[in-house]
């Protein structure tokens, strides 16, 4: 029995690795991605012709090898795999928890954890409900909450942003972004091995830091540029 109970410990426990290292992959994959997206928006202070070709230079990325808009489908299933594995494994890794965990705690105490570490779950949720909104105003249904037109990139993203309760919402998701890439860093860095002493553990805090202020920095200058009227049509 007691054999028993040790292999199912086993097996737990490097199912639970493996989740994690899926978790780390698919973070690195969406930090290489969102790196990448924020150059392209930054376009945006060069004027409306650059910001438009770089966003016709992602539809035609590829040809004649690949149709129109080929390796954006490409980037796009790669994205969408990635966001169903983080999803699937931050969940299932959180039902184990809760699992670990048959008593509750009659008070909790947070000395240890930073507040990025203790709202990653809920973040985490918001960014995809946040992820869900910026698809369907900017790629799927393409909605401008101005109501002009939204055939193109450089005059939909101005709309969107010259209206002030937009970018409230756009820099409170990047706020939140901010919080979930400092302590996904961290955590990726962890499961890897790679937090094995102080200076490294040090490092891996720093890291993070320097990925979230960049990322969602950097996305926050256009919302902000366009509301001050530095940015526009």
């Amino acid at each position: 029995m007691a054999t028993t109970t040790l292999v199912r410990g086993a097996r737990a426990s490097r199912s639970t690795i493996t989740l994690k290292l899926l978790m780390a992959v698919s973070g690195i994959i969406f930090i290489g991605f969102v790196l990448l997206h924020m150059y392209g928006n930054l376009k945006a202070f060069s004027g409306h012709d650059a910001y438009n070709e770089y966003a016709e230079h992602l539809r035609i990325l590829g040809e004649p090898m690949l149709p129109r808009e080929g390796a954006l489908w490409i980037i796009r299933s790669v994205l969408i795999v990635s966001l169903v594995v983080h999803v699937a494994s931050a969940a299932a890794l959180w039902k184990r928890a809760r699992r670990a965990r048959r008593t509750q705690y009659v008070m909790k105490k947070n000395n240890a954890s930073s507040l990025s570490s203790r709202t990653m779950r809920w973040g985490g949720l918001t960014l995809l409900l946040f992820i869900i909104w910026h698809l369907v105003n900017f790629t799927i249904g393409k909605v401008n909450v101005s109501g002009g037109a939204t055939n193109d990139p450089y005059n939909l993203l101005v709309d969107t942003f010259d209206t002030w309760w937009m970018t409230l919402i756009y820099l409170a998701a990047m706020l939140t972004l901010a919080m979930h890439l400092h302590h996904g860093v961290w955590s990726s860095a962890q499961t890897l091995g790679l937090t094995n002493n102080t200076r490294a553990r040090r490092n891996a805090k720093t890291l993070g830091w320097i990925v979230a202020v960049v990322i969602a920095g950097g996305f926050s200058l256009v919302p902000i540029f366009v509301l001050a009227g530095v940015i526009t049509k």
